[in-house]
């Protein structure tokens, strides 16, 4: 943490997510047009009031979780609240926010100019540009943030755009979410939080790793069910781009109409440039964990059974080269579809096996669970015990890759491995694009 800042007292408060609140229905009224935070006086309702007053009068942003992964929040009309964001996650201020909204209603304030009456038309048009509603119709509230045209004058302080033209902004699924932000009367800033460049985190506990003393109150509701950011879409130019893949998939948005022709319009390696990237996730280096990753991709066919012993020869000769080599050897494997327990390394019976859950909590809340084990890891000429392999398997589906990714990668790092060799998955389904595209951009080195 920069000596400049002060160490804050960072507390973690459980919130069961109980009644916290709906929208509101009935003849006459829009679907998603207005949230209406719960009345009631239990301990989670008073909780959110707290957080959301919190956000009102501070700077310093506020941990919480959505379905996708956890966000940092702060007021996104107020410029010394969002620059808190920056300074909190020291993250680089060209690098643009998006946007949390609570319903409909919130969307059309932000989407009329300062100063002028609020109204959901303009000129007789409905001021949501007609090719995001069939999205927002399926989507949302979900892991979808589409971008739109910041008016001139903004309600939005300019640091959340980065000196761009537009805005991102979704409508997150939790109700936590959704009552703070309309208990706080203002769109929410909210990046994962994370500190920059480190896996995103999907517990409260993760948010605790890495930013203890930085910020002072953390949100918890568990598991985030999602487990990777949301998908963005740029639907003002045509045809229609995908700008960083996430829990809404290609297929799903060509489903959609107008949205057949979607293209991808995102990179898999970090953006380089001085411009802005025109949404998160595009230009820096993202998810890393401090151990070297080592990603054999699906098509990599000499990989498919298990990590190459030549790759774990090779970090070696680097740590003695670098002097490390007083260290005891601990490499790391995340296994999904194919890999079998040790991924094909010479290693002893196993010694440690344990079931890590992460965001465990009320009976309500998402959970995360991880089986991790450890052996000896023995050389692969004369036998002898070179170290220890830690391998933990996330599961073979999808989904459960997604939601597992950036805890496996957190407990590896946790438990103090050098090297980590994951089995990558098929990126041409549900959400194996978003799985893949952030071990790219974790990845130090790719089996191809």
């Amino acid at each position: 943490m920069s000596q400049d800042l002060p160490r804050m007292n960072t507390r973690i408060l459980k919130v069961p997510e109980v009644d916290l609140g709906k929208f509101m229905e009935g003849e006459g009224r829009e679907k998603l047009g207005l949230w209406e935070p719960s009345q009631s006086k239990s301990p989670s309702t008073k909780i959110l009031h707290e957080a959301a007053d919190y956000l009102k009068t501070k700077d310093t942003p506020v941990g919480f979780p959505t379905e996708t992964v956890y966000g940092l929040a702060a007021d996104a009309t107020r410029s010394a609240a969002v620059r808190g964001i920056y300074t909190a996650k020291g993250r680089p201020s060209d690098n643009p926010l998006i946007i949390h909204i609570s319903d409909l209603e919130m969307l059309r304030s932000i989407l009329t100019p300062e100063n002028t009456s609020n109204g959901a038309t303009n000129g007789g048009h409905d001021l949501i540009p007609e090719i995001y509603k069939p999205l927002i119709q399926r989507f949302w509230p979900g892991p979808l943030t589409i971008l739109l045209t910041n008016p001139t004058p903004s309600k939005l302080a300019p640091e959340v755009t980065a000196g761009l033209k537009t805005f991102g902004v979704r409508m997150p699924k939790s109700p936590l979410a959704l009552s703070l932000i309309k208990l706080t009367g203002a769109p929410l800033a909210a990046p994962s939080a994370n500190a920059s460049t480190k896996p995103s985190p999907t517990t409260a506990d993760h948010v605790l790793e890495d930013l203890d003393g930085r910020i002072e109150l953390i949100l918890d509701g568990g598991s985030c069910p999602v487990g990777v950011e949301s998908t963005v879409v740029d639907g003002l130019c045509n045809p229609p781009l995908i700008l960083r893949p996430g829990g809404v998939s290609m297929e799903e948005l060509r489903s959609c109409a107008g949205w057949g022709n979607v293209e991808r319009g995102y990179k898999d390696q970090s953006e380089s440039g001085k411009s802005a990237p025109r949404a998160p996730g595009m230009k820096y280096k993202h998810y890393s964990p401090k151990a070297k990753v080592v990603l054999y991709e699906s098509t990599f066919t000499v990989g498919k059974n298990g990590v190459q012993p030549q790759d774990v020869e090779a970090f070696i000769q680097d740590q003695q080269i670098l002097g490390s080599q007083s260290e005891e050897l601990r490499v790391g494997i995340i296994r999904t579809r194919h890999w079998r327990p040790t991924a094909g390394l010479r290693c002893g019976d196993w010694k440690k096996r344990e079931i890590v859950t992460t965001g465990a909590g009320q009976e309500s809340q998402e959970t995360i669970k991880l089986d991790v084990q450890e052996a000896d890891l023995y050389d692969t000429t004369d036998g002898a015990a070179i170290g220890k392999l830690l391998d933990v398997s996330i599961g073979e589906d999808t989904r459960s890759i997604a939601q597992g990714l950036f805890s496996a990668l957190r407990e590896l790092d946790r438990r103090g491995a050098g090297i980590i060799f994951v089995e990558g998955t098929v990126d041409d389904e549900e959400m194996g694009a978003a799985v893949m595209n952030r071990l790219r951009k974790a990845a130090s080195q790719i089996r191809s």
